[in-house]
C-alpha cells in the first residue's frame, strides 16, 4: 500500500482537492443532487476553504496524489471525504484523530441521513446523534443528522 501523509492543504491543492470531492461525494451518495456545477463547487474550493477553512488532505507520498480531504471550522467537522478506491484503509480514522486533536473540547457535524456508512464510520469513532432534520437547512434539501463528540 503507498504511503499517504496527512497535512494542511495549500492554494497549489484546491484543484485536486476540488476533484476529489466531486468523484467522493458522487460515490458515497448517489441519490443526492447537489446544488452547485462542477466548476461551482470547484471555485469555492479554490476560493474560500482551502485559503479561509483550517483544511487538511491526504497526499500519496509516491504520486504526489490527493485522496483524502477534511475541513474544520472551529468545532465544527465541516467536511471530510475520502477517495473511493482509499476508503477501508485507515485515511478516515487518522483525520478523525486529528479533528479530535484539534478541537479537543468536543466536535459536531452533520451527515446525510442516506449516508448509513458514514454514520456507521462516526458512531464507532464515538458520535452520537443529536438530531434530525428534514433537510429545510442545507442546500441539497436532504434530510440529514446532526453528530456530537465529546471528551
Amino acid at each position: 500500500m503507498n504511503a499517504t501523509v496527512v497535512r494542511r492543504a495549500t492554494a497549489a491543492d484546491a484543484l485536486a482537492a476540488a476533484d476529489l470531492y466531486l468523484r467522493s461525494f458522487a460515490a458515497a451518495l448517489p441519490t443526492v443532487v447537489r446544488p452547485r456545477s462542477d466548476d461551482e463547487v470547484r471555485a469555492y474550493l479554490r476560493d474560500i476553504v482551502v485559503p479561509l477553512r483550517e483544511t487538511w488532505v491526504a497526499e500519496v507520498r509516491e504520486t504526489g496524489a490527493i485522496v483524502g480531504l477534511m475541513v474544520l471550522a472551529d468545532d465544527l467537522l465541516s467536511q471530510l471525504y475520502l477517495d473511493p478506491d482509499w476508503r477501508g484503509r485507515g485515511l478516515g480514522d487518522r483525520f478523525v484523530a486529528l479533528a479530535k486533536e484539534r478541537s479537543p473540547g468536543g466536535l459536531s457535524l452533520w451527515t446525510f441521513q442516506v449516508n448509513g456508512p458514514a454514520q456507521r464510520f462516526y458512531e464507532r469513532h464515538g458520535f452520537v446523534e443529536a438530531e434530525r432534520t428534514d433537510g429545510s437547512g442545507n442546500e441539497e434539501r436532504e434530510p440529514d443528522v446532526r453528530y456530537v463528540w465529546l471528551p
